[in-house]
């Protein structure tokens, strides 16, 4: 077995080799299945949003049904004004416990004031009031912190719907690095080349993003700051620098180097330097990933003969391993909350993402996809976004962890790969 095999977001060629259609940065959400238990809300059409550049109901319905958490209340037609208090009476009938009304007005300096009130249907009282003037341009990101205050008031979790994700994309010739909203949409390319560009992986503070370049003929790891656009080379020794992994607190990244002889695991420190050898075994080790508090790291290694996902301390050590349901265990994620493992498993030939509840050792296949890789937990822990290929296509999805409620963010006709979920917005 060889590295390639293992990871595509590692490998170094054979890599987002399908054509893509020009139009990547815009995305289609579809929401398919039904969860067990589901918020019943309804989502009326902001007054003057006709007129707006963007439809703030609609992304904000959108984000909830994505979630998981929320069942849609048909409010289409529905005119409210958010500063008086609606008759509760019809939308009790309809059975709705909550109603969310706004509405938009364009300023003489082309600003929008935007406004947003929850109510209660069930108690008849208002239960959250936003507001805030933006500009056209951040009127996507309004919506998603309208959600965002949604979500929160009625699941008492913080929402996810403001954070980014990152994923590669290629196109012809050209290979790109995107950063999106959460839901795919308002993609902007962070860097173009003409070489592979791979593994792309957050900081906890959201402010940098490392990745690994083939620019220079080999696999190369830099970190690239999100805000300014500048970047700065990490690892560039001798062989193989690949699979950057972000410790907790930003001082350091795992990597994997072959600069010693084999693909062994790492610890350099965030700003380049000397890396300290975390493994010594005669297989391949790779794809390290930190456990949330930063005590342990995750990683694949074929050491037992084939690919399983092991565990040791964030110094190194002996490492246990951690998966034991089939022989092709590989690309380990760990949710915020240390207990959930997702990661991808070879069944039967086809790739799965499987989910698994660290403290019972409970394994679930979640997907009815067959090429599935790259999972990333959403920072609260609720959702994961992954790549996989439905009907012929390369797309990214979402899932909840049971797998009841799916999201696909489809690309015009694209390749679209490697998505690692951002961490909260500062």
């Amino acid at each position: 077995m060889s590295e390639t095999s293992m990871k595509r977001r590692a490998c170094v060629a054979g890599l987002l080799m399908a054509p893509v259609a020009g139009a990547l940065a815009q995305f289609r959400v579809e929401v398919t299945g039904v969860g067990l238990t589901q918020l019943p809300i309804a989502i009326a059409p902001f007054r003057g949003e006709a007129d707006a550049p963007q439809k703030i109901a609609a992304i904000v319905q959108a984000d909830l049904e994505r979630s998981g958490q929320f069942r849609i209340v048909d409010a289409a037609g529905a005119a409210f004004d958010e500063n008086s208090r609606p008759d509760m009476t019809p939308w009790r009938q309809k059975g709705a416990d909550s109603l969310a009304v706004g509405g938009m007005s364009r300023l003489a300096d082309g600003r929008y004031d935007v406004r947003f009130r929850l109510w209660d249907v069930v108690r008849g009282q208002d239960a959250a009031v936003f507001g805030q003037v933006v500009t056209a341009g951040d009127l996507r990101v309004e919506a998603h912190r309208i959600a965002d205050v949604i979500y929160e008031k009625l699941t008492g979790q913080k929402g996810i719907f403001s954070t980014r994700i990152a994923y590669v994309t290629k196109a012809g010739t050209r290979y790109n690095l995107w950063i999106a909203d959460a839901d795919g949409e308002n993609a902007q390319s962070a860097l173009s080349s003409s070489e592979p560009i791979i593994s792309p992986a957050w900081s906890a503070n959201g402010q940098q993003i490392a990745y690994v370049s083939f620019e220079s003929r080999k696999p190369v790891v830099y970190v690239h700051e999100v805000l300014t656009g500048k970047r700065r080379l990490i690892a560039n020794f001798r062989g193989s620098n690949s699979a950057p992994a972000w410790s907790p607190d930003g001082r350091t990244l795992a990597v994997t180097l072959s600069r010693d002889g084999g693909s062994q695991l790492y610890t350099i420190d965030a700003n380049g330097g000397e890396p300290r050898r975390l493994t010594q075994s005669a297989g391949i080790d790779t794809e390290p990933v930190y456990a949330p508090d930063g005590r342990s790291i995750y990683f694949v290694s074929d050491r037992g003969g084939a690919p399983q996902i092991y565990r040791m301390p964030n110094t190194g050590g002996n490492p246990e391993r951690v998966t034991f349901t089939g022989s092709y265990n590989i690309s380990p994620t760990v949710s915020p909350d240390g207990r959930w493992l997702a990661y991808i498993s070879r069944i039967n030939g086809v790739f799965k993402l499987q989910v698994m509840e660290l403290g019972s050792n409970n394994v679930q296949s979640i997907t009815d996809t067959t090429a599935d890789e790259s999972p990333s937990f959403a920072p609260n822990g609720r959702l994961i976004v992954y790549a996989t290929r439905q009907n012929g296509q390369e797309a990214l999805m979402t899932t909840t962890l049971d797998g009841k409620i799916k999201a696909r963010l489809a690309g015009k006709g694209g390749d679209i790969r490697e998505p690692d979920w951002g961490p909260f917005q500062k």
